[in-house]
């Protein structure tokens, strides 16, 4: 049967099967939806099975957008469930998107639903953290990209309200997920590293932050590697799933772009990755971070990856635009079909319109093709009127910002790249793939699709002793994992007057 995947395009699964006894599950949470997939892992196989799939709807209420995080865990509890049925787990991992945090009291009460990222509480927060620690200095200590909703920001700005007054626990979304599972508490550190509160250098809570900031030290909890035992299931939850109570949860690479790009099927070196859905994650695996003020202006980030690796990547707006769009047309009675969209893309004219898919008027929820068009018109370009041609805008200005990203990040790490790796769904959409080729003058390797569930799955599955180091898991994915190949179609110079048009959105101060 056919799925949605979060990126857009749809994949296709197997309902679960008995064959999956003692199979690894990945709870895997999207911005858009959660689901639970069953892996086996084997010397020449890597098969994956859905168990259950549940919306993520975030809510709006008086104080602002929120996860609506019990939904959450029932759905994964739900999930679960349905794992034992199909004939048991070996292990159970969590990833989830970054950032997002719950607080508790004393007792270990969550105080509130978690905050969504897109909320708009931290519009002027970042000068309140720069007045104590200042932006390029907060830069040298963390190697994290200025985005207005890192945890640093969002801490900032709730300092002094009740809730934030009464905790003593912060738990970032899958560091949560796990408590409720298992009861234990801790931080996996490529989450952490997304934090501002993470030191790039030392891999530990930055107590110059901390202390500059007068954030209490305990709230933030020991940290924990991809690979660490997280505990067994509290017999509530084993009750509730039918699972032995004995069920490890594994420490995973819990930051799904971590997850991602463990399963990059890279077998040759000078690689570059895009981990493609929601929000397109374009950079280099590098084996330290990279802190020089040319990287802070060019609004990079050092966040961790497995086994002491950096992910060296920008945070580039990917299918949200695309995936807001169809929130729209589906509100306004019009197609919303992928396929459909992206053949009416293809036969639309090429460089009609491109934006930076990073302008701040596309973050928030709302009118996308609305804005999209505005933002066309405002830069004197012509206005995308049909369905096809905001697409094309879209996909045209993702590849752009792919090309300028990759470049960037090759040149202020003095590496070489020869070849693309694209994963998540956004490999799926065979347009972009090849936009992406066109516009790096660079092969791109597509696939796989599934690849934060099979992160997921492979660091189980590795814990458990049926695999090896990080490049032997890469193989195996290679091996295994059905892959599409891209090779530019010259043109550079229409790209390049393409990218002039664009005036990039301003980064750090």
């Amino acid at each position: 049967m056919s799925r949605p995947h979060r990126g857009g395009t749809p994949v296709t699964t197997t309902p679960p099967s008995s064959a999956f006894a003692s199979a690894f599950a990945a709870v895997d949470l999207g911005a858009t939806s959660g689901r639970v997939i069953l892996g086996r892992v084997g010397q020449d196989n890597l098969d994956l099975t859905e168990a259950h799939r549940f919306p993520n709807t975030p809510v709006r209420l008086p104080d602002g957008l929120r996860w609506d995080v019990l939904a959450l865990f029932q759905g994964i509890l739900d999930g679960l469930r349905e794992a034992a049925r199909s004939g048991g787990v070996a292990s159970i991992g969590v990833d989830t998107w970054a950032v997002d945090y719950g607080l508790l009291d004393a007792d270990g009460a969550l105080l509130g639903q978690p905050f969504h990222y897109r909320d708009d509480r931290t519009e002027g927060a970042a000068e309140h953290v720069w007045a104590a620690v200042g932006p390029a200095e907060l830069y040298g200590i963390t190697g994290l990209q200025h985005l207005p909703f890192n945890t640093v920001f969002q801490l900032a700005s709730t300092a002094g309200t009740v809730q934030t007054d009464v905790a003593r626990t912060l738990l970032l979304m899958p560091d949560l997920l796990i408590h409720w599972l298992t009861g234990s508490i801790g931080a996996e550190e490529t989450n952490a590293s997304t934090t501002g509160l993470f030191d790039a250098r030392t891999g530990t809570w930055s107590q110059e932050i901390l202390g500059r900031l007068s954030l209490d030290p305990g709230l933030l909890p020991p940290l924990r590697a991809p690979g660490d035992p997280a505990g067994t299931l509290l017999p509530h939850v084993a009750a509730y799933t039918g699972l032995d109570a004995r069920t490890p949860v594994t420490t995973v690479a819990s930051h799904d772009t971590a997850s991602a790009v463990v399963a990059v099927p890279a077998t040759k070196p000078d690689f570059a990755y895009i981990s493609c859905g929601t929000w397109s994650l374009a950079g280099l695996e590098l084996g330290a971070p990279v802190l020089s003020e040319e990287s802070r202006a060019a609004n990079f980030t050092n966040e961790r990856g497995i086994d002491g690796t950096i992910r060296y990547l920008r945070n580039i707006m990917g299918m949200w635009l695309l995936e807001e769009c169809r929130r729209t047309w589906d509100r306004d009675g019009l197609p919303t079909h992928i396929p459909t969209l992206l053949a009416e893309a293809a036969q639309a004219r090429p460089f009609a319109s491109v934006v930076d898919p990073d302008a701040p008027e596309f973050l928030a929820p709302g009118d996308m093709p609305a804005r999209i068009r505005d933002h066309c018109a405002r830069t004197g370009q012509g206005v995308p009127e049909s369905q096809g041609a905001v697409v094309r805008c879209i996909l045209e200005s993702l590849a752009l910002a792919h090309r300028r990203t990759l470049r960037q990040a090759a040149e202020l790490a003095g590496r070489d790249i020869t070849h693309v790796h694209l994963v998540g769904g956004g490999s799926r959409n065979d347009l972009l793939c090849q936009l992406t080729a066109d516009a790096t003058g660079l092969p791109v390797v597509a696939g796989p699709t599934e690849a934060t569930a099979l992160g997921n799955i492979l660091v189980q599955a590795r814990a458990a002793g049926l695999v090896g180091d990080l490049a032997a898991m890469r193989r195996l994915i290679a091996r295994t994992q059905h892959l599409r190949h891209y090779t530019p179609r010259g043109g550079s110079a229409v790209w390049d007057a393409a990218a002039a048009r664009i005036a990039p959105a301003p980064r750090n101060s």
